[in-house]
C-alpha cells in the first residue's frame, strides 16, 4: 500500500510542470502594421478665360497736342464688349469699346466728346489673373468741328490686367495711349487710365 502511494505521489510531481504550463497566460499575437490610407489630392482649380464678356469702365484721361492747342484732362466713362480664347497659358482676343469723355481745353474751347476703339489683346493665363497687352484702331470725336471734321482717326496701345472675382465677374484696370494725327493742324496724344468691371458669358 505504501509502495502504491509513493508511486502515485511521484507521478503527480512529474506531471506538475505540464499542468503548470497549461495555466500560463496566453501570449497575444503581435499586431500587424496598418497599411497607409491613400488620400486623394485636392482638386486644382483650372481657370478658363474663353468666352464673351461685356461691361463698363470709369477713369481719367488727359490730352496733349504738339502745338499746345488741346491740353487738358478730365473723366472718361464707357463700355466694352469682347471675346477671349484661352489656349492654355496664352489668351488671345479682341475688344470694341466706347468711352465718353469730358476733356476740354479752356483756352481754345476744343472738347473731346468720346473715343471709340477696336483692339486685339494678348494675355497670360495666371489662374485668376489675366495680365495682357493690347493695340488697335481708335477714333476721337470732338464736340465742335475742327477744320470741318469732328471725327479723327488714329491708333491705340497699352496694357491691363483682369481678375476673376467669380467665374463670371471680373474686375480690372487698363492704361491706354491714343495717338491721333491731323487733328486740324495738330497731332494729339491722349492717355487714359480706367477701372473696369465685366460679366463673362
Amino acid at each position: 500500500m505504501t509502495k502504491t502511494l509513493t508511486s502515485a505521489l511521484a507521478l503527480g510531481l512529474l506531471s506538475a510542470p505540464a499542468f503548470a504550463g497549461g495555466l500560463a497566460m496566453p501570449v497575444a499575437d503581435p499586431v500587424a502594421p496598418t497599411a497607409p490610407v491613400a488620400v486623394a489630392p485636392a482638386p486644382v482649380a483650372v481657370s478658363d478665360w474663353t468666352g464673351f464678356y461685356a461691361g463698363g469702365q470709369l477713369g481719367y484721361g488727359e490730352t496733349e497736342a504738339d502745338d499746345d492747342s488741346f491740353d487738358d484732362d478730365g473723366s472718361v466713362y464707357g463700355a466694352q464688349l469682347g471675346y477671349d480664347y484661352d489656349f492654355g497659358k496664352l489668351v488671345l482676343g479682341g475688344e470694341i469699346s466706347y468711352a465718353g469723355a469730358e476733356i476740354e481745353d479752356e483756352a481754345t474751347g476744343n472738347e473731346i466728346d468720346g473715343i471709340a476703339a477696336a483692339k486685339l489683346r494678348a494675355g497670360y493665363d495666371a489662374g485668376a489673373f489675366l495680365p495682357y497687352v493690347t493695340a488697335g484702331y481708335a477714333s476721337a470725336y470732338t464736340a465742335d468741328e475742327i477744320d470741318g471734321e469732328d471725327q479723327f482717326d488714329g491708333y491705340v496701345y497699352g496694357a491691363g490686367v483682369d481678375y476673376k472675382v467669380t467665374e463670371n465677374v471680373t474686375v480690372g484696370a487698363e492704361v491706354l495711349k491714343h495717338e491721333f494725327e491731323d487733328l486740324g493742324d495738330t497731332d494729339l496724344d491722349a492717355t487714359t487710365a480706367a477701372a473696369r468691371i465685366s460679366y463673362r458669358f
